[in-house]
């Protein structure tokens, strides 16, 4: 049977353009066998821009953090805990891995037996088309299943760049097919460095949704917050943070829980990726969402003092602008 279903995944792309125009098929009827069955477990939700979808404000984050648990059955029981107790958002990437770990694989074992209960993003960092679609079908196969609800262009970096991967037959293309053809819900793509970037990107192509990194937020280098995001919420995009408590890197003063309370406050954000690699860490971020009560305006402003050292340091790797997240060697 599972060598069957590999079999399914593995012929998906090339069928489902056939069936969908021999057929007439639309992706929200190709997508209806799904019956998604969300469950927050009563956390409190948000509107995921224009979608339609509802989910929790922290999302599971599955990067490096994540794939630093190298016990599997420590990294499963992480995974069910977290869906049991609400958190059905999960984040990955075709280049999550750290040695014997490799993210996507981690999260099919659950969602072989569990996808309708999980929203599920991951993300293609490859611009070249064939590459990202062998990467993209290597994720479903990982994944173990045959659609997603979220598929990224991962860390957009330039403005160039964006006009690079959106002409004709490039790699923005063939994710708007895989959309059409209903292999994943919706599309969007994600950035660490550059709002102008991001701000072109949403502005000018038609996303879903936009993943950004709070490292340079309001007072920084980059003005995601007064830029990128506006842009995203013109055009009706969801807008998910990340890297939210990255700033105990450098600046030990603000704990995780203020960090992950500025993140959630800032109004325009539907989620914050929290990257998760225990079940206590799970269940901190379960009573924090459970009692979570936005901050004060001076409350925000006595944080992004606290962090001004941090938007100056130079010196963190995913703050180089030819940064790609999921390279943690």
């Amino acid at each position: 049977m599972a060598k069957e279903n590999k079999i399914t995944r593995r012929e998906f792309l090339s069928r489902t353009a056939f069936a969908t125009a021999a057929l007439g098929l639309t992706p929200e009827l190709i997508l209806a066998k799904s019956k998604p069955n969300y469950d927050s477990k009563r956390l409190p939700t948000r509107s995921l821009g224009s979608t339609g979808v509802k989910i929790p404000p922290v999302a599971l984050g599955t990067g490096s953090r994540y794939c630093a648990v190298q016990d599997e059955s420590t990294g499963l029981k992480i995974l069910e805990y977290a869906l049991n107790h609400g958190f059905y958002y999960w984040d990955t990437a075709s280049n999550y891995g750290d040695g014997d770990v490799i993210s996507e694989e981690r999260l099919g074992k659950i969602l072989k037996h569990r996808r309708n209960e999980v929203f599920l993003a991951t993300k293609v960092h490859s611009r070249d088309p064939a590459e990202a679609k062998q990467l993209i079908e290597q994720s479903l196969d990982r994944l173990q299943t045959d659609y997603l609800d979220i598929l990224q262009i991962h860390s957009v970096q330039s403005v160039d760049e964006v006009k690079e991967f959106t002409k004709p037959g490039g790699v923005y293309d063939l994710i708007r097919e895989m959309k059409a053809e209903g292999i994943t819900r919706f599309i969007g793509f994600t950035g660490h460095t550059s709002a102008e970037a991001m701000k072109y990107a949403a502005a000018n192509y038609d996303f879903d949704t936009m993943l950004i990194a709070l490292n340079h937020l309001t007072d920084g280098k980059q003005k995601f917050e007064q830029d990128a995001i506006p842009a995203a919420l013109k055009k009706g995009m969801g807008v998910m943070a990340m890297k939210v408590v990255r700033p105990r890197e450098t600046v030990k003063s603000v704990s995780v829980q203020q960090l992950i309370q500025y993140g959630l406050s800032l109004k325009d954000v539907s989620a914050c990726v929290i990257g998760t690699d225990s079940v206590d860490v799970v269940k901190s971020n379960l009573n924090l969402v459970k009692n979570f009560k936005p901050l004060k305006q001076d409350q925000m402003e006595d944080i992004k003092t606290a962090l001004a050292p941090f938007y100056r340091h130079e010196n963190l790797p995913w703050m180089d602008p030819y940064y790609q997240d999921g390279n943690w060697a």
